[in-house]
C-alpha cells in the first residue's frame, strides 16, 4: 500500500462563487464523506490545508493583481473588476471571501507538495486544487489563484525535476504559460480540443519557445472521445515523454469534467476510465501531487474522485457505495454503466485524437529523441 495524504478541510467546500455558478465547492465535501464512508482515511493521513501567504502567491501572481483580489474579496468598490476579468454575470464573479477561499485551496497544494517532498507521503492529493487557468494578473476559467504553478515552484526550489501532467477535459493553459519558454518543468495536457470548448488553445503545435520548446506538450481530443479513445492516446504520448523526461516528480490535474455526464464539457469518460488514468500515473513516479480540477456533476466527482483517491493508495474499492452514504445520497454504484453511452460518434473522435497523437509524434518525439 502506498503512503497516502488527502488534504482537506470543510472549510475549503463553504464558499459560493455565486447561486448559479456551475462550480459548487460543496463537491469536495460530498467527495470526502464518500471516502470516509470507505473507510480510507483508517489507511491513510487526513492533514488540513493552510492559507498561502502573500510571498508566495508572489512567485506567479503580481503583486497589483493580489492586491485587487483582496480588496475586491471584502466587496469595496473602488477598484473596476472587469481589469482583473471578474464580472457579476460571467465565469469569474468576485464573492464574499473569495480571496481566504483562494489562499487556502492554495495552501493545500502548497502542503501537499511539502509532504511529497519531505518524503512523509508518497502520495497527496489536494482535491481542492488543480485551478489551472489563471493567469498572473487575472483570473479566468473560475480559477483565482494557479495553484498547480505555486506548487511547482515550490518542489522545483527544494531542486526537484517536475513534470505536470494535466487531464482536465479543458486545456491547462494556465500552467503551460507559466512554464513556456523553459525546460526545467514539462507541462502536458490531455483536453478537448480548443476548437469546441474553453479556453480555446491547447493544439499540438503550442510546444514552447526558446529553451521550452518541446516541453509543452498538447493532445487535443474530440467531442465524444470515450475511455478506449483516451486510454489510446494516453499510452502513446504519457509514458514515452515521462520516460524520456524523467521527473522526481510528478504534479498532476485530475479534473473530472471529462465524464459524459458533465453539463459543459462533449468527452464521454466514465470514473473507471478516468481512475485507469490514474492509476497508469502512479505507475510512474515515486512521488506524486495530485490535484483536483474541473468537474461540474456532483455525483461523478464524489465518486471519481473517491475511486481516484483508492488507486493512489493501492485499492481497489467495491463497487457497492457504503451503505452510510447511500442512504444519504442516493448513490448506489461507484463506477458507471458504461453502456449507456452512445457509440455513434466514435469514428470521428478516433481519427481526429490519431491525428493529434501523429503530430505530437511529429513535432515533440524528435526533441526529446524519441522513435
Amino acid at each position: 500500500m502506498r503512503q497516502a495524504a488527502f488534504i482537506y478541510d470543510d472549510a475549503l467546500s463553504r464558499h459560493v462563487l455565486r447561486e448559479d455558478h456551475v462550480m459548487r465547492p460543496t463537491r469536495l465535501r460530498y467527495t470526502h464523506e464518500l471516502a470516509n464512508a470507505y473507510g480510507l482515511f483508517e489507511r491513510s493521513e487526513q492533514i488540513a490545508p493552510r492559507h498561502a501567504t502573500l510571498d508566495e502567491l508572489a512567485w506567479f501572481h503580481t503583486p497589483d493583481y493580489l492586491r485587487a483580489v483582496e480588496v475586491l474579496s471584502q466587496g469595496m468598490t473602488d477598484l473596476a473588476p472587469e481589469r482583473y476579468n471578474f464580472s457579476e454575470v460571467g465565469d469569474n464573479p468576485a464573492y464574499e471571501g473569495m480571496f481566504g477561499a483562494s489562499t487556502l485551496s492554495t495552501g493545500g497544494s502548497l502542503v501537499a507538495a511539502e509532504l511529497v517532498a519531505a518524503g512523509d507521503v508518497e502520495v497527496a492529493f489536494n482535491v481542492a486544487g488543480g485551478l489551472h487557468h489563471a493567469a498572473s494578473d487575472h483570473a479566468s476559467g473560475f480559477c483565482i489563484f494557479n495553484d498547480p504553478v505555486i506548487a511547482i515552484e515550490a518542489l522545483r526550489r527544494k531542486g526537484l525535476r517536475v513534470m505536470y501532467v494535466d487531464i482536465d477535459c479543458h486545456h491547462g493553459d494556465g500552467v503551460q504559460g507559466a512554464f513556456y519558454d523553459t525546460n526545467d518543468v514539462l507541462t502536458l495536457s490531455m483536453h478537448e480540443s480548443g476548437r469546441y470548448l474553453f479556453p480555446g488553445t491547447g493544439e499540438v503545435r503550442e510546444l514552447g519557445v526558446g529553451e521550452g520548446k518541446g516541453f509543452s506538450v498538447n493532445v487535443p481530443l474530440a467531442p465524444h472521445t470515450d475511455d478506449e479513445i483516451f486510454h489510446w492516446a494516453f499510452d502513446a504520448v504519457v509514458p514515452p515523454i515521462v520516460d524520456a523526461f524523467v521527473p522526481d516528480v510528478l504534479v498532476t490535474q485530475l479534473g473530472m469534467d471529462t465524464h459524459f455526464d458533465d453539463p459543459i464539457t462533449h468527452l464521454e469518460m466514465t470514473v473507471q476510465g478516468h481512475g485507469e488514468a490514474v492509476r497508469k500515473l502512479g505507475q510512474m513516479t515515486k512521488k506524486w501531487v495530485a490535484l483536483g480540477g474541473g468537474g461540474y456533476d456532483m455525483s461523478a466527482v464524489a465518486r471519481g474522485w473517491c475511486l481516484d483517491f483508492g488507486l493512489m493508495m493501492g485499492e481497489e474499492l467495491p463497487d457497492e457505495i457504503p451503505s452510510s452514504y447511500r442512504n444519504n445520497y442516493g448513490l448506489i454504484h461507484l463506477r458507471d454503466d458504461a453502456s449507456t453511452i452512445g457509440v455513434q460518434h466514435r469514428k470521428v473522435a478516433t481519427e481526429f485524437v490519431e491525428s493529434s497523437v501523429a503530430e505530437v509524434r511529429r513535432l515533440i518525439f524528435p526533441i526529446h529523441r524519441l522513435a
